[in-house]
């Protein structure tokens, strides 16, 4: 009983892994085939799998406010996956991974302009310090990967508006996460099968990287760290999974060095650096405000940024 207790942590510790090492396959993924080919297949199987899981769980099949949630679907899958991926093509992994976890910068941006939500004290200042490492990650200066850059922020931009959209569908109806997770990755790889459809490319070379690149970015970073994610929301807080999150990007990071032999310049990790330690700020933000008996008007959406990830790669 006591291993039961701890399993939430210990999934917690590994679910960096399993999300932060994805951008590596994801990188090798789109070397043998065409981005919005392997993008599609990274998302159909999966979304067809937890499909397949509602009935066998006893949920009905029948989607929460589908349009909703085909909007979520097509931001944080079509939008996300289909944008990093093609960014991917040209620019690191790693550099990939830091930028496209900026989405919880544009997240408070967004929930102050469409919710209403301020931006209040401490949040200011992740934003400045999350602003600051953009500059120098990007280094428009230089003007080196810049479009990659820019794919990366819009697909950032995507996570985050799906984010908000999210907030509106859980506070207009009642969401089953596992549902919500399974309609969400399959609506939302439609836009890109169709995608892959009109722009083939050169088709695919059917490589033992390829295959295990697809295996790995479909089956357990999208599908198998879903439900892992899911059972850790299910246990712990929302404001306490979101710490594990934190160390998706610096996985991406070190693995794409590791693996890729990918080099970042000394304006690249200074403005990684900062990126981590905006987005360590604004958890433990939220951990603070999960913990107070009253909430201003302002931290609400700040309890809860983590539970709206439902999705492959970072």
């Amino acid at each position: 009983m006591r291993s039961s207790r701890y399993l939430p942590f210990v999934l917690l510790g590994i679910l960096p892994l399993l999300w932060g090492y994805s951008w590596v396959p994801g990188k090798l993924g789109v070397m043998y085939s065409n981005a919005f080919v392997f993008a599609a297949l990274r998302t159909f199987v999966p979304g067809v799998l937890l499909l397949a899981l509602l009935p066998l769980t006893g949920r009905p099949l029948r989607p929460t406010g589908v349009g909703l949630t085909a909007a979520v679907g097509v931001l944080q899958v079509g939008g996300f996956i289909g944008l990093t991926s093609t960014a991917i093509v040209a620019g690191g992994a790693g550099h990939t991974a830091m930028l496209a976890n900026t989405w919880q910068f544009w997240l408070l941006f967004m929930a102050w302009m469409a919710l209403g939500e301020r931006l209040r004290g401490g949040q200011w200042v992740a934003v400045v310090l999350g602003l600051a490492g953009l500059v120098l990650i990007i280094e428009p200066w230089g003007l080196r990967g810049i479009l990659s850059s820019l794919l990366t922020l819009a697909a950032a931009l995507c996570f985050a508006g799906g984010a908000i959209v999210a907030k509106i569908l859980r506070q207009r109806h009642k969401v089953d996460l596992l549902s919500f997770t399974a309609w969400q990755t399959f609506l939302g790889s439609i836009p890109l099968v169709v995608a892959a459809l009109l722009f083939p490319g050169d088709g695919i070379q059917w490589t033992g990287a390829f295959i295990g690149s697809l295996l790995y970015s479909s089956l357990v970073a999208t599908a198998l760290a879903a439900l892992v994610w899911l059972y850790i929301l299910n246990a712990l807080p929302a404001n306490i999974a979101g710490l594990g999150t934190i160390g998706t990007p610096v996985i991406g990071v070190l693995a794409s060095w590791l693996q890729l032999n990918e080099e970042l310049s000394a304006s690249e990790i200074a403005g990684m650096v900062l990126v981590v330690l905006a987005l360590m700020l604004l958890a433990l933000l939220g951990l603070w405000a999960g913990r107070r008996p009253h909430h201003e008007p302002g931290s609400r959406l700040l309890k809860r940024p983590h539970d709206l990830r439902q999705r492959a790669s970072r």
